[in-house]
């Protein structure tokens, strides 16, 4: 079955990256001159995703702005001849059909997907966070490559420190053919010295609908939060979950050293901007 829809939860509130979150939505901080959310939807559109549902707060609205129109702009760039600006504007506006929905209370990502259901429907979708892009090696398209082999929720495993576990959902999980591993259990942000395995969950996954009544009969787990990990766990102990090992370049966009570095590496990438970056770095490494 062709996989059309992702949601993105972009309710959180950005804690980690105050105060420049305090009024812009952490996922529309920049990476040189592209919003990180940006990446994300691109990611998805590269990989055959029609419809982006965006999972947002009331804080959260200059997201939706960000994939609409904005005519008054669009007219001063074309009474400027800013035409390549102009077109830019347009072709994001046009990447995928968007929708929205708010999830009026921060009750954890379980809640955040579960807002979506109707949105979604009766098919299985994608589930891409917003602190984390993939610019140099695709992650989502080898997960919808999975499931249209396993036919059961993917997840993208990515291998941590084992002192970094108990910042992750991890899984115990066993290796079948590649890339690709039967995940048995799953647990959320354990200690290292209980952790199964050091494969912690990355945030990009493919879920099955049945998703939706698991998460509905879930309690609040770690944190007090309905925990996606949760839902995950019981489909990965009745045999229908999977995951991908993705060994490529993650960034992380949720700390300000990852905003910064992330930044360099991507503006190292550009023609346009490496040369000068490249200069700078040099000079200021020569007065250390």
């Amino acid at each position: 079955m062709h996989i059309r829809k992702a949601v993105l939860p972009v309710a959180g509130l950005g804690t980690r990256v105050l105060p420049a979150s305090k009024v812009v939505p952490k996922e529309l901080l920049p990476v040189v001159d592209k919003p990180t959310l940006q990446y994300i939807v691109e990611e998805a559109v590269s990989a055959g995703i029609e419809e982006i549902i965006f999972v947002t707060s009331r804080s959260k609205r200059a997201i939706e702005d960000h994939f609409d129109a904005f005519p008054e702009l669009e007219q001063t760039l074309e009474r400027k001849g800013k035409q390549k600006e102009l077109e830019e504007l347009r072709r994001i506006q046009e990447l995928a059909k968007y929708a929205a929905v708010r999830q009026v209370e921060p009750l954890g990502l379980g809640h955040a997907v579960l807002c979506a259901r109707e949105l979604v429907g009766d098919e299985p979708f994608v589930v891409m966070l917003g602190d984390e892009i993939y610019p140099e090696q695709p992650c989502l398209q080898p997960i919808i490559e999975a499931y249209q082999r396993c036919h059961s929720s993917v997840l993208t495993l990515v291998t941590v420190p084992r002192e970094q576990v108990s910042s992750y959902g991890i899984a115990s999980a066993k290796a079948q053919e590649g890339h690709i591993f039967q995940v048995g259990d799953l647990v959320e942000k354990p200690k290292p010295a209980e952790a199964p395995s050091n494969l912690a969950i990355a945030g990009r996954y493919v879920i099955t609908p049945d998703i939706f009544a698991l998460i509905e009969k879930l309690p609040p787990g770690r944190g007090g939060e309905i925990q996606l990990t949760d839902a995950l766990q019981i489909q990965a102990r009745q045999g229908r979950c999977h995951g991908i090992h993705f060994t490529g370049q993650r960034y992380d966009m949720g700390t300000p050293i990852g905003l910064l570095t992330t930044s360099i590496a991507i503006g190292l990438q550009r023609p346009d901007i490496a040369p000068t970056l490249r200069e700078y770095m040099r000079r200021a490494l020569k007065t250390e």
